[in-house]
């Protein structure tokens, strides 16, 4: 089920999910809007022959109030807001209509695990054939908030845990199962 405005103020008014700082204008009829951050990460194409699975990818980071992202590039950046998911609940990350108009893909593999708590971070795909300029503290995503049948056995505590900015991919860290 997805929850309403009205819902998701009464769990951020009670303290059951936390999003902060959130505005009145934040709270969508069936989502909260996010807001850009300041940190990004950028693949250091230079220092690297290919990027693999079983090892680390090495990121440039980029801090300001603005950034440009050029056409056909790539990069990771990260909300304003803090969130604290409880292990009932789970969200998932869409693109505004808005913004994907202008030809910017927004994804963060779509998905917010209940128990997830930090930052969320961002890919951000320029589709367009000429550069876009974000600013700070614009709406560029919105969190559809989920209720699940109970809660989760084992909420999330994985490897982007607690993250307070944009964290690039950790795949290198999975554990995998031999003969899947």
């Amino acid at each position: 089920m997805i929850l309403s405005d009205k819902t998701l103020k009464q769990l951020i008014d009670s303290g059951n999910l936390v999003f902060s700082p959130i505005t009145d204008h934040s709270i969508q009829p069936a989502s909260i809007d996010c807001r850009l951050g300041n940190h990004y990460l950028v693949v250091e194409q230079n220092k690297m022959e290919s990027i693999t699975l079983d090892s680390e990818i090495q990121y440039r980071e980029i801090e300001g109030d603005s950034i440009t992202i050029p056409p056909h590039t790539f990069l990771l950046a990260t909300t304003e807001e803090y969130i604290e998911l409880p292990n009932d609940l789970t969200a998932f990350v869409e693109g505004r209509s808005s913004i994907g108009r202008i030809g910017l893909f927004i994804q963060n593999a779509g998905w917010v695990d209940p128990g997830f708590k930090g930052k969320i971070t961002l890919e951000l795909y320029n589709a367009n054939s000429l550069p876009i300029k974000l600013e700070r503290g614009r709406r560029i995503c919105q969190l559809v908030f989920c209720k699940m049948d109970c809660p989760a056995d084992k909420p999330y505590d994985g490897k982007y845990q607690g993250q307070k900015k944009a964290v690039g991919s950790r795949v290198f860290k999975d554990k995998e199962v031999a003969g899947s």
